[in-house]
């Protein structure tokens, strides 16, 4: 078989081990591999009459092309947030823009779906089967094409850990380490200045690394995606934790994703393919808010992608080689359609279709104080490793 292998969306740790597992596992079976550049977008821009978007975009992989890649983060078949399936005009190539209609073209805003130019991109690429390593988004095109018809074999990855159907992602233990690193290096200028320290961490829809990363860094209070928190609650708990300090500082952690009471989620630029805009900025405004109700100086700081950058920890290294061998042994017994997963401790797989049938977000009853802004764990027995 050949087998065809594509990184979507965020970058995490873990990717490139992935990478390596699978060319290994699948080169050593006797199968030959290669890379699809730009996740979807590849396989997008692949002109079948243009011999060199081949080359651009497609890359053969052997042992000795991933011999040392799983020692670097990233990944090195490059990622974009593409979604063939909805396609703005403006990003449409301009080998698949219909040279008869241009101006109706030009004057048409609804987004187009490129599928079937993928399905005979992979036909005359002669892949065989497709492992596509992604969050939902990037997942939910590769559910769509096993719906075509199409054998997939799904990798989640994303370091909000939010893929439905899994209790774990390649990437968030990586992220949460390198938070829990960056919280404790920030007491060091929080208590030197006695300020308050407001520290934003990626998270859109779910909670998890802020609530995680303060449970395991002891922050004072930590703000999640779940529940709107209110300004002068939280100013007259973190003073409170200020002054029981001896250092007389205090940490607040909020995910991208929070906001106010009766407020909105911080976004601005224009929707991605998969319906998202940009997030970022709560931090700034949760701090100007603190300093006018208290009087204090506060610190703001954007962990933003440092959260997600260089080496893999050992845990993601673990489960992007185990998730790689789980899905080539899928491929190579006939599978499609599956995604593999961690549920309750153990390596399995899931129909890909449980991607889109719900959403993985934090647990509030049972893991955050909503009145305290706290992480607060009433039960551990029975819980997954990370509590979510």
């Amino acid at each position: 078989m050949r087998i065809g292998i594509l990184t979507g969306g965020g970058d995490v740790p873990g990717l490139n081990p992935c990478i390596k597992s699978v060319v290994n596992r699948a080169v050593d079976a006797g199968h030959e591999v290669v890379g699809i550049r730009r996740g979807w977008g590849g396989l997008l821009l692949v002109d079948r009459d243009d011999p060199a978007t081949i080359d651009r975009y497609i890359l053969p992989l052997d042992n000795a092309a991933v011999r040392t890649i799983d020692r670097t983060g990233g990944t090195i078949l490059h990622t974009s947030r593409t979604n063939p399936s909805k396609v703005k005009p403006g990003a449409v190539p301009d080998f698949l823009k219909d040279p008869e209609h241009p101006e109706a073209e030009a004057a048409d805003s609804t987004p187009r779906d490129f599928t079937p130019h993928v399905l005979k991109n992979l036909e005359h690429l002669k892949i065989d089967r497709l492992i596509p390593i992604g969050g939902d988004d990037t997942l939910s095109y590769g559910e769509r094409l096993h719906r075509e018809g199409f054998p997939v074999v799904a990798i989640p990855k994303t370091m909000d850990n939010d893929v439905y159907g899994t209790d774990y992602c390649i990437g968030f233990s990586t992220a949460v380490t390198r938070s829990v690193q960056f919280i404790h290096q920030l007491r060091t200028s929080a208590g030197s200045h006695e300020r308050i320290a407001v520290i934003e961490l990626f998270g859109r829809n779910s909670g998890e690394t802020s609530l995680i990363s303060s449970y395991l860094a002891g922050v004072d209070r930590a703000l999640i995606s779940e529940v709107p928190f209110d300004p002068e609650r939280l100013a007259a708990l973190v003073m409170k934790d200020k002054k029981t300090n001896p250092s007389n500082y205090a940490m607040v952690t909020v995910s991208e994703g929070a906001h106010m009471v009766g407020g909105m989620v911080v976004e601005y630029g224009e929707t991605d393919a998969y319906g998202h805009r940009k997030l970022g900025g709560i931090g700034d405004i949760t701090g100007e808010a603190l300093k006018k109700l208290t009087g204090e100086n506060i610190i703001t700081q954007k962990i933003a992608y440092l959260m997600r950058s260089g080496a893999p920890d050992a845990l993601d290294l673990m489960v992007g080689t185990n998730y790689a061998h789980l899905a080539v042994d899928l491929i190579v017994s006939g599978s499609s359609g599956r995604m593999v997963a961690l549920r309750d401790g153990s390596y399995t797989h899931v129909a890909m279709s449980m991607v889109t049938s719900g959403l993985k977000r934090v647990d509030v009853d049972e893991l955050y104080d909503a009145q305290n802004y706290r992480p607060k764990v009433r039960h551990v027995l029975g819980k997954p490793m990370f509590l979510y």
